[in-house]
């Protein structure tokens, strides 16, 4: 049991943990040894908590007619108090935590699955950590058992959720027919089947089954050159698909 005691004497408040009552006159036999020194902004200027011996019945029969004024709902608010009379003194931990940070729940710790990816940005390959939840990503963090970044992401990895996420987000295929003025609006599919026909066209005229008598079987028609967003796993992949096409023509401007 501790009361807060005003400077002049004049009022005092008894307080338990969980409890905050308020009497008056300063019970014999109690020992006034200071706990705190304070100035808040709640009227309690240079008061002190000091220690009472009494239980709480003692303390409702030092106020008049045994009635007590319950004021826990600001006392528990009050972080000072919470060091006090709880289990974190340093005030490094619950005594520091507000009712509101209490209900916050982070993002990764109600999500469904964890998908590990890699930074869609330049080449060195970060590795991400993508939170799905109800099939949707609601957190993309760096991933520490990755050998490249060992958890961490530059700026632009850190916001890469944005690039799925953003309303603003494309989700269309620009395109122009030829001779055409305006631009227009394709979906994804129709985009790819229209690549898809393209590609083996290119494929097909630029097609050469000898060169100056020599057997080469290669297409002169496809070339690629691919961008420092391209990481090993991905230009790995684009040269098996594009040798296998016929191309010769393949290269990759980073060399990170």
């Amino acid at each position: 049991m501790y009361r807060l005691v005003a400077a002049a004497g004049a009022t005092e408040m008894a307080v338990r943990a969980g409890t905050s009552l308020v009497g008056d006159g300063v019970p014999p036999g109690s020992s006034e040894t200071t706990l705190l020194s304070c100035t808040s902004p709640r009227g309690l200027e240079n008061h002190r908590f000091v220690d009472d011996p009494r239980g709480d019945a003692d303390a409702r029969a030092a106020r008049p007619g045994g009635k007590l004024l319950i004021v826990k709902t600001w006392l528990d608010a009050w972080p000072v108090f919470r060091q006090l009379t709880g289990s974190d003194p340093l005030g490094r931990g619950a005594a520091a935590r507000s009712k509101a940070t209490e209900s916050v729940v982070s993002r990764t710790a109600t999500a469904d699955r964890v998908v590990t990816s890699v930074c869609p940005y330049c080449a060195v390959g970060c590795g991400q950590r993508v939170f799905v939840k109800d099939e949707q990503i609601v957190q993309i963090e760096g991933d520490p058992d990755s050998p490249i970044s060992r958890g961490r992401l530059c700026p632009k990895g850190s916001a890469s959720k944005q690039l799925v996420t953003s309303p603003t987000r494309v989700t269309t295929v620009k395109y122009r027919r030829p001779h055409g003025t305006e631009w227009e609006d394709l979906d994804l599919d129709t985009a790819m089947e229209m690549i898809t026909d393209r590609v083996l066209a290119a494929r097909r005229n630029g097609w050469q089954d000898e060169d100056n008598g020599e057997r080469v079987n290669r297409t002169m028609g496809i070339a690629s050159l691919g961008g420092a967003t391209l990481d090993n796993e991905e230009n790995y992949l684009m040269k098996k698909l594009y040798s296998a096409m016929g191309a010769i023509q393949i290269e990759n401007q980073a060399r990170i």
